[in-house]
């Protein structure tokens, strides 16, 4: 992958302060905004100066159930051959819906929505990256994106998606740290987990990104200064592998310049930083535990203000129950041993004699074992919620009066479920279908 160094997205409103910017190696240009044939001249200047431009794609909507515009796909590859483009990139989302195929009306969201971490979702999204890889002259890169809520029933995390695209497809990564952080807020994600499941060999570059936190939502506006936890996230990442490019984007309420130069020599800080530690192999302490959003419901968005992380308080664990035994044989009565009676001190021993014998003290035996009472159980074998899984109890065995089933049956209690095994199931709580449709069962 060519290195593209630290670069800003090139937009119309700033394209002045864009050129003037001192060290932007690459820029990013909504690839919707430009034409094919007619340049805006501030990107031509660029361009002859030797700066690299790289087309930058939200229409597409790779993430839907459709397969991918023919025509689109021609007016994105055409605008990065006319950019001379290193590669051309999109989102992981899709951006519209319904259509003849539905019998319905098409929507367009005018927004970037997410995909579902499903296996079915992930094989329509392999085959509309194939597409279009197979209408692109270039490489495409594709970018995990920001959202506020969760698909029910996901079955990947951010980072397993992600891997499994690159491996079945050979499609690039463009990592967005800013959703990443995003997504951390309002769905409780670990960043670190989904940049450890990342291929890093098939990153491409980075975004970076400010927002803005609003009742405890974090929104990924690209209207406000890049925040330091952004900023760790890209350090996490650059410390573990170098990142081809890195780019800042603004898309509103555009700074002065100078604003612009201090953000750009943040990022310029902070990969520093990390490339020592990486070549240095030094690890950074463990962090401090972080609070976590407070979670409505399967894929609800962040209600509140973030809950920290409960402790989990021990629960003591009662002793087990003793059960008396009975016998006929009452066993012997200890005799106290009288205290010694007072008086003169012995003589010691002359030097060189031998040791006075130890008088042998007798000990009393223990009494026999006895058997248990006719109905009475061995505290060992009672099927109470202190039986251990881990010990098989001998057939035959009740359970105060009621029949166990051969030692197989459910234990009693309020904590009997947790410890339940699934060999103590009644043949009424067997199924055969699938997993989301088996019911426990109810015991004896």
């Amino acid at each position: 992958m060519k290195e593209l160094g630290v670069g800003i997205g090139w937009r119309p409103e700033i394209a002045d302060a864009v050129e003037a910017l001192p060290g932007v190696d690459w820029v990013e240009v909504v690839a919707e905004n430009i034409c094919a044939g007619h340049l805006p001249e501030s990107l031509a200047r660029l361009r002859a100066r030797g700066v690299t431009v790289v087309p930058h794609g939200v229409s597409l909507g790779l993430g839907g159930a459709d397969r991918p515009d023919a025509g689109r796909l021609a007016a994105l590859a055409g605008k990065a051959e006319s950019l001379g483009a290193p590669l051309v990139t999109e989102h992981i989302a899709f951006v519209r819906a319904g259509g003849p195929l539905t019998a319905t009306p098409l929507l367009e969201a005018g927004h970037l929505l997410p995909v579902p971490r499903t296996w079915d979702a992930l094989d329509v999204l392999c085959e509309n990256v194939r597409i279009a890889q197979d209408a692109l002259p270039v490489p495409l890169a594709l970018e995990n994106i920001a959202a506020l809520v969760s698909w029910p029933d996901e079955e990947l995390t951010e980072g397993q998606f992600l891997a499994e695209l690159v491996e079945r497809t050979g499609v690039r990564l463009l990592v967005d740290v800013a959703n990443l952080h995003t997504n951390r807020v309002n769905r409780g994600e670990d960043p670190a987990e989904a940049l450890a499941a990342l291929p890093v060999e098939a990153l491409a570059y980075v975004h970076v990104a400010g927002g803005l936190e609003r009742d405890g939502v974090w929104h990924d506006t690209h209207a406000h200064p890049v925040s330091r936890p952004v900023l760790d996230i890209l350090a996490d990442l650059a410390s573990r592998v170098s990142p081809p490019g890195v780019l800042l984007e603004r898309d509103d309420r555009f700074p002065a310049p100078e604003e612009l130069a201090a953000e750009l020599d943040a990022i310029r800080t902070t990969l520093t930083s990390a490339s020592t530690r990486r070549n240095t192999g030094a690890v950074d302490a463990e962090p401090p535990a972080r609070s976590r959003p407070l979670l409505i419901g399967a894929g609800a968005r962040v209600s509140g203000d973030p809950m920290s992380v409960p402790v989990p308080v021990p629960v003591p664990v009662p002793a087990p129950e003793h059960v008396p035994a009975t016998s006929s044989v009452p066993a012997p009565a200890q005799t106290p041993t009288p205290p010694p009676a007072p008086g003169p001190a012995p003589d010691p021993a002359p030097p060189g004699a031998a040791p006075a014998a130890r008088t042998a003290v007798p000990v009393p035996a223990p009494p026999p074992p006895t058997p248990p009472a006719s109905g009475s159980v061995s505290p060992k074998w009672r099927c109470s919620p202190r039986w251990s899984p881990g010990r098989p109890r001998p057939r035959g065995s009740t359970c105060g009066g009621s029949a166990c089933s051969g030692g197989r049956s459910r234990p009693s209690g309020p904590t009997s479920w947790p410890r339940w095994r699934p060999s103590c199931r009644t043949s009424s709580a067997r199924t055969t279908g699938p997993r989301s449709s088996r019911t426990r069962g109810t015991g004896p």
